[in-house]
């Protein structure tokens, strides 16, 4: 039998790298956006979760509005700066302030 870490358990920094690096890999990789978006979602719901149960409803829809806002942010970054520097740059303010405000404890 397969079992979830307990969500006060679980590092969020960590999948918010993965929703947002994996998904936007994932799509460019298979060609299917829809994939990466599944990626995105699945780290991003994972995280929510924690932050969810770690920090409350607040800190929680902040995380992840953020979270949200570096996925689409990183289209019209990409214009200016290139995609995976877009993607690293938004990745790196999301998972940053995940560890700053949930996982730091």
């Amino acid at each position: 039998m397969t079992t979830i870490t307990p969500a006060k358990d679980v590092q969020t920094a960590p999948l918010v790298a993965l929703g947002l690096l994996g998904g936007f890999a994932t799509a460019r990789e298979s060609g299917v956006r829809m994939l990466g978006g599944v990626v995105l979602g699945a780290a991003g719901a994972f995280a929510g979760r924690t932050w969810l149960a770690k920090e409350g409803p607040a800190t929680a829809g902040a995380l992840s509005a953020l979270y949200l806002a570096g996925f689409g942010l990183s289209h019209p970054l990409a214009k200016k700066i290139g995609a995976w520097p877009s993607v690293f740059a938004v990745t790196a303010v999301s998972a940053a302030a995940s560890y700053w405000f949930c996982d730091r404890d």
